[in-house]
């Protein structure tokens, strides 16, 4: 009888057990549906190189942390400067002086309300004040970091410095003493941070807690890793994949009515670098013979499908007050006189070369591929090495053990922290060139606070890289995005990130 009325109940037991599972697998599902429906997939070719927002230097961990990280200021699609986590600032007669006055009830992902206390914290790590080594270059003028109260932040200046506030965008603010940035990143942005899977994505979702009211509309956004783009095409053709930023321009044909195509300058700067510590590229007139055998239009019409702005320096006619035109065709396309400046040089035969490309950037490698064809026709024997990103960081950029190599430098809203690439003293220097000169103009226009005098010296300065040949200066291939024509509120920005804060479904998500 025992027997019967166990096996009884266990029966029932186990009905409603099967009920109850069904019952939350309908509820998850529910759950997951609503998820996936008010969620964005974005490509991205490459893995972060940190999560840690004050150790990465790769422009494409930018683009994704964007959305999770903020400054006391941030900037707007038309590169000016908005207020963000300070809601105004004064700047003192003799341009010294900064305070800034937080924005009261601002959280962290974690909770936590945002304090001066993790303003200072967070300025002065990438100052390097506890540890004497900073994190960044841009803070090297800044004398202290002060917080009288709940609400000042005071950063006194040794010298002007006309780019500090451009320079603050970048600098995020993390809460006090934690620790575990690169694993469990926590900000204040729009998006907190939920996973990453290294070679698959990076997951974000909304954080109910921002500051600014109405933002995000999306509830969580995925960036896919995806490297290759063919596979990345079919992602987005399939309907795996939303947002196809740096989609190649001759592709978007294949994409039909279903989706919207975006385009615009994009304030980078492709160039063919040189090391110019190894030989032959120590000797100047063989960097102008290679930049007299490249034909810069030729690149654009093959690389870019027309759609890119010819360049002479370091900086993009994007930042029209401060480039300098002209620089652009210093080296016209010249065989004959490439092979003459070879000769001049020692190499009347020419010579071997290797130019190391990350793989992951197959715009890049396409540049690549028609560069090895120019230089070959002035004597130059260039052999493609594809390296994996984290290669190519590791190796080219810090560790300047290279020959050549074609990369993008993503611009900036000010041209300091672009042309502080090229100055002698700078770590990220991996051109090695160093010109007294140049250095000299950089450090003036530095602390110059008149924008005429400040243009005027940019533009010398860029005059200097073009004579020196300090690299090839190639072009700014123009952006051009992909995106679900149900999608709405998608920003382009003079800056390599990707602000989905604004993105919403206009229409019902087709997934």
């Amino acid at each position: 009888m025992r027997i019967r009325f166990s096996l009884l109940h266990l029966g029932v037991l186990i009905g409603i057990l099967l009920v109850s599972v069904v019952f939350l697998r309908l509820r998850v599902d529910k759950g997951e549906k609503k998820a996936i429906e008010n969620k964005v997939v974005v490509v991205i070719p490459q893995d972060p190189d940190y999560l840690d927002p004050h150790l990465a230097s790769a422009a494409g961990t930018y683009e994704v942390m964007f959305n999770v990280y903020e400054g006391l200021l941030k900037p707007a699609p038309d590169g000016t400067l908005l207020p963000a986590l300070a809601e105004r600032y004064t700047v003192s007669a003799d341009g010294l002086t900064y305070t800034f006055y937080l924005r009261p009830g601002v959280k962290f992902h974690n909770g936590q309300t945002v304090t001066t206390a993790d303003v200072q914290y967070s300025l002065e790590r990438l100052m390097g004040t506890r540890t004497g080594q900073p994190l960044s270059p841009f803070f090297v003028k800044v004398e202290s970091v002060e917080v009288p109260d709940a609400a000042r932040i005071i950063l006194k200046l040794k010298e002007v410095d006309a780019s500090l506030l451009s320079n603050l965008t970048t600098a995020s603010i993390v809460p006090k003493d934690y620790q575990n940035l690169n694993t469990q990143p926590i900000g204040t942005g729009p998006f907190r941070f939920v996973e990453y899977r290294p070679g698959q994505r990076v997951l974000l979702e909304k954080f109910d807690g921002y500051w600014q009211a109405g933002r995000p509309s999306l509830d969580q956004v995925e960036f896919r890793i995806i490297p290759d783009r063919e596979a990345a095409l079919i992602a987005l053709k399939n309907g795996a994949v939303d947002i196809y930023p740096r989609i190649d321009i001759n592709r978007t044909a294949e994409l039909g009515e279903d989706f919207s195509v975006l385009q615009d300058e994009q304030n980078l700067v492709q160039i063919l670098a040189m090391n110019l510590k190894r030989k032959p590229f120590t000797d100047p007139r063989v960097r102008q013979a290679v930049n007299h055998a490249i034909d810069k239009d030729e690149l654009i019409d093959l690389a870019a499908f027309g759609y890119g702005t010819k360049l002479g320096s370091g900086l993009s006619p994007a930042m029209p007050a401060y480039y300098e035109p002209g620089l652009e065709d210093l080296y016209p396309p010249d065989p004959e006189k490439a092979r003459q400046l070879l000769a001049e040089a020692g190499y009347p035969n020419g010579f071997r070369a290797k130019l190391t490309v990350p793989s992951n950037y197959p715009f890049h490698v396409d540049t690549a591929q028609i560069i090895v064809e120019q230089l070959k026709k002035v004597g130059i024997e260039v052999e493609i090495e594809l390296v994996e990103w984290a290669v190519w960081l590791q190796r080219v950029y810090q560790g300047r053990d290279y020959e050549m190599t074609i990369i993008g430098l993503a611009g900036k809203l000010d041209p300091l922290p672009i042309l502080i690439r090229y100055t002698s003293d700078y770590a990220n220097n991996f051109f090695n060139y160093a010109n007294a000169e140049f250095d000299r103009l950089y450090q003036q226009a530095a602390a110059e606070s008149d924008e005429e005098k400040r243009a005027t010296l940019y533009k010398k300065a860029q005059r200097i890289l073009a004579e020196d040949a300090a690299a090839v200066f190639l072009m700014d291939p123009h952006y051009t995005v992909a995106l679900r024509k149900e999608l709405a509120g998608y920003q382009m920005y003079p800056i390599y990130v990707q602000d989905l804060s604004t993105v919403h479904w206009a229409k019902k998500n087709p997934r």
